[in-house]
């Protein structure tokens, strides 16, 4: 009698890798590379942004505004609650941003980021960004992932990750939207944020920013 062929398993990460790191440093699932992919949806799901716009987020809400955030070929990738993906949509019509054509997208469940060298660890040449610097942060690199601001080893990323929980008073309301008190960054504000350095860049640019049923306006 046949004994059954088991089936080939993923070969550990090894010990001093990237996968290793993001395993057994932080708790995050990897899918084998190269490069190392981050899976999304389950601890984090993420919201993607040119990296011009990105950076006049970071100067506009500050590091408390955001949880970790990383750069990948001029993309900005900010880290937010699960589920936020799938809030986007909703968020951008609520915030009448609805129908703008913006590029500003969202990673969530079953999707995956590439994973930015953990910090301090070398990385290859690369070019640097378009303007030199991303923010704030010279020669930031337009092909290789890195961490602008890195998660920390030991910490659990949830509680600083932007998310939904209510609504509140409306924009410039005393409780602000999705506001979960205690300093915890808020969604609504950073999705707000991002629409409209997005609209701000592509106006710059002087990309064509058509609607589907609303004029062009500043949010």
């Amino acid at each position: 009698m046949a004994l059954p062929v088991p089936l080939p398993r993923a070969p550990l990460p090894s010990e001093g890798g990237s996968a290793f790191w993001y395993e057994h440093e932080l708790g995050w699932a990897t899918a084998a590379g190269p490069p190392v992919a981050l899976l999304t949806g389950l601890r984090f799901d993420v919201l993607e942004l040119p990296a011009d716009a990105g950076a006049a987020v970071l100067r506009r809400i500050g590091a408390a505004g955001t949880g970790p955030v990383a750069l990948t070929a001029g993309r900005m990738r900010l880290l937010v609650a699960a589920g936020g993906a799938d809030e986007l949509p909703g968020l951008l019509d609520w915030l009448e941003w609805g129908g703008v054509a913006l590029d500003l997208t969202a990673v969530g469940a079953g999707g995956r980021m590439t994973a930015p060298e953990p910090p301090g660890r070398p990385r290859g040449p690369t070019g640097a960004a378009p303007g030199g610097t991303v923010g704030g942060r010279p020669g930031a690199e337009q092909g290789a992932a890195v961490w602008l601001r890195p998660p920390e080893p030991g910490r659990e990323v949830e509680p600083t990750l932007p998310a939904l929980t209510h609504f509140g008073h409306g924009p410039g309301g005393s409780a602000g939207l999705g506001d979960r008190g205690g300093g915890v960054p808020d969604l609504v504000r950073l999705v707000d944020t991002a629409a409209t350095e997005c609209h701000r860049v592509r106006l710059l640019r002087g990309e064509s920013t058509g609607t589907k049923s609303q004029p062009l306006a500043f949010s």
